[in-house]
């Protein structure tokens, strides 16, 4: 696995606008109100972290929320800047559905939780790897 990928990865934050976190190795008292149970954060962009043009990212991502169709998500960004990617927080996902998901778009990974409790997982070529860190609450919204 690239090393500058993996960095990208664990300084990025992920969400919905107005509740945002990052990887973390300690436990924190917070979680998004959204991360109660299961849950999995899924993007269409860039994959295998190379940039792509927006024409093609836009294409994806309707392609993506038309797979999940009717299911219950969340509209949430990965990342920032040049890198922030629209994406999708699926309530109720487990870590199998999620990566069965990004391999259907090429992602270099995907996130799988549980409440307060987060996996990034890498989809290599030759099965997942999981690294396992904590949710770091950064923002939520007063709504």
């Amino acid at each position: 696995m690239d090393g500058a990928l993996r960095a990208a990865f664990l300084s990025a934050s992920y969400g919905t606008k107005d509740e945002r976190f990052r990887l973390a190795a300690e436990s924190s008292a917070a979680a998004p109100p959204w991360a109660a149970g299961t849950w999995a954060t899924v993007t269409a962009w860039n994959p295998g972290g190379e940039l792509q043009s927006e024409a093609a990212n836009m294409r994806a991502e309707r392609e993506l929320l038309a797979l999940i169709g009717s299911r219950p998500h969340l509209i949430g960004v990965n990342g920032e800047g040049e890198w922030a990617e629209p994406s999708v927080i699926l309530p109720g996902f487990r870590l199998r559905q999620s990566a069965e998901l990004g391999r259907t778009f090429g992602q270099a990974a995907v996130l799988s939780g549980v409440g307060r409790r987060v996996a990034l997982v890498w989809l290599e070529a030759d099965g997942l790897r999981v690294e396992r860190f904590w949710v770091r609450l950064l923002s939520v919204s007063a709504s």
